[in-house]
């Protein structure tokens, strides 16, 4: 439908280009918007970032029509949300100087239990987290309306795809990992789930994330003004940051980590069917065997990474095996309470059984159907 409706000149082929893109998401702000609580040195990694992204796009996607259209209509609300962050932080630059208390770090590979005991611990009165709507839209306003926003959000998101909830159970305002405030400053780990971007990558892997991590923690600082937890440990969680754990324990030397371990073989099957999943809606040259060959390199590269970071980290670290957390999460959360030097208070286990009764019946778990319908057949090179 979208292919006709450009054919016969009813609605624009969307631009991808860095400048089509910043031109027309900049219309209403000013130009000072785009250095507001930033160094140069950042402003110039984003604007760097955009064309090194969407030169990949252009190069090496192959997007369909609803994948040129979703493209440009993420990467125009990520520039508009860059700027209207910083005309906030011009108006209220002291938003940047929320004290925030030390946070706690979930670590780990894509798919290995992070989403679970991240919520597990989201749910201790004594933490703070963030929600769906809040990673996405991160931007508050005085009446704020992005807990709605957000739930529109979701509503279309599933109306494209219908097994989104069986990838990772969404809710506009449940706590959620930070995947948007990592996607608002391009990183790539947004980006790589949905599209195939491989010079993208391979550049911003080398690069190195110190810039993206100052704009999240500008966010998060912002956020818990906004919200007014900023005297609560924030409990963070993405998986990207076993990748980027050294610049992430050097915007945050204080944290608290726990690092999430599962059988690689697991995480591959299960990271390959998540990638699959996103791809295959935007793209119709997706092959399975090289996504798993990716996932393959991604989780070595994050492997060596995060033990690399934690040589040299002296806090406090803990360990969640993704297996003896479903056979026993509580005796699992007792244990990294103890290694992290916290007590789990009566209220906390009575939140946490709250939250497993809720996580029980959510549609995430029909994914271990498919996987396991999919593992036996051990990737196939004809699913592709």
């Amino acid at each position: 439908m979208l292919a006709h409706a450009w054919a016969r000149g009813w609605c624009e082929d969307p631009p991808l280009t860095a400048e089509a893109l910043w031109a027309k998401a900049s219309r209403g702000f000013q130009h000072a918007d785009e250095a507001g609580g930033r160094s140069a040195d950042e402003v110039e990694d984003f604007r760097t970032r955009l064309e090194r992204l969407t030169d990949s796009i252009r190069g090496d996607a192959d997007l369909n029509p609803l994948g040129r259209t979703i493209a440009h209509g993420q990467l125009v609300r990520v520039i508009r949300q860059r700027l209207a962050l910083g005309r906030l932080w011009r108006a209220r630059p002291h938003l940047l100087d929320t004290q925030l208390a030390p946070p706690i770090i979930v670590v780990g590979q894509m798919r290995s239990g992070t989403t679970r005991l991240h919520r597990l611990l989201s749910a201790d009165p004594r933490f703070s987290s963030t929600r769906f709507c809040d990673s996405w839209l991160p931007v508050p306003s005085r009446v704020d309306l992005r807990r709605w926003q957000g739930a529109g959000a979701l509503w279309f998101a599933r109306l494209l795809n219908p097994w989104l909830d069986t990838l990772h159970p969404f809710g506009s305002a449940r706590a959620d990992e930070e995947l948007g405030w990592l996607a608002a400053a391009l990183d790539h780990c947004a980006y790589e789930a949905q599209w195939r971007i491989p010079a993208f990558t391979a550049w911003s892997e080398a690069r190195g994330a110190l810039p993206v991590y100052r704009e999240f923690a500008r966010i998060l600082a912002t956020d818990a003004a906004h919200r007014r937890n900023a005297a609560l440990p924030r409990v963070l969680k993405v998986p990207q940051f076993s990748e980027d754990l050294a610049e992430l324990l050097q915007v945050f030397p204080t944290a608290r980590v726990i690092r999430c371990q599962r059988d690689a073989e697991a995480v591959v099957t299960s990271a390959v069917s998540l990638c699959a999943n996103q791809m295959a809606m935007q793209s119709d040259s997706i092959s399975v065997p090289e996504l798993e060959r990716e996932a393959r390199r991604k989780l070595a590269l994050r492997e060596a990474r995060t033990n690399a970071a934690l040589a040299r980290f002296a806090g406090r670290v803990a360990t969640a095996g993704f297996d003896a957390l479903q056979r026993d999460w509580r005796g699992s959360i007792a244990a990294i309470y103890r290694t992290l030097g916290l007590e789990v208070t009566p209220a906390a286990w009575a939140a946490m059984e709250r939250e497993c009764a809720a996580a029980a019946s959510d549609p995430h778990h029909h994914h271990r159907q498919d996987l396991q319908r999919l593992a036996p057949r051990r990737l196939d090179p004809s699913l592709s």
